[in-house]
């Protein structure tokens, strides 16, 4: 079997996919942290939810640094289309004089 393709999304979008995906192992890690907080556990219940935070954890690391790159790339598409813009209106400018 080949290997399944990405799909050819704008990075805009993928920051807010990955926005989102890190705004909902937000809301998962304080309702996690809540239940630790606030209620009786057993210790078997008790490790599943550490166990549930550390995941949550480390997703949420995997997607921060995710997001930095893709803010990185997202910044170098901004500089390269304001150099062809600037090279455009530039060639214009000397092609009206």
């Amino acid at each position: 079997m080949g290997k399944k393709k990405k799909e050819k999304i704008s990075v805009t979008r993928e920051i807010e996919e990955m926005e989102e995906k890190l705004a909902f192992c937000r809301n998962n890690m304080d309702q996690v942290d809540f239940k630790l907080r606030k209620m009786e556990l057993t210790e078997e219940g008790r490790r599943s939810l550490e166990k549930e935070k550390d995941s949550l954890s480390s997703k949420m690391s995997r997607y921060e640094r995710e997001l930095k790159s893709l803010h990185g790339e997202n910044q170098k598409n901004m500089a390269i289309s304001v150099a062809i813009f600037l090279l455009l209106a530039v060639s214009y400018y000397c092609w009206t004089l």
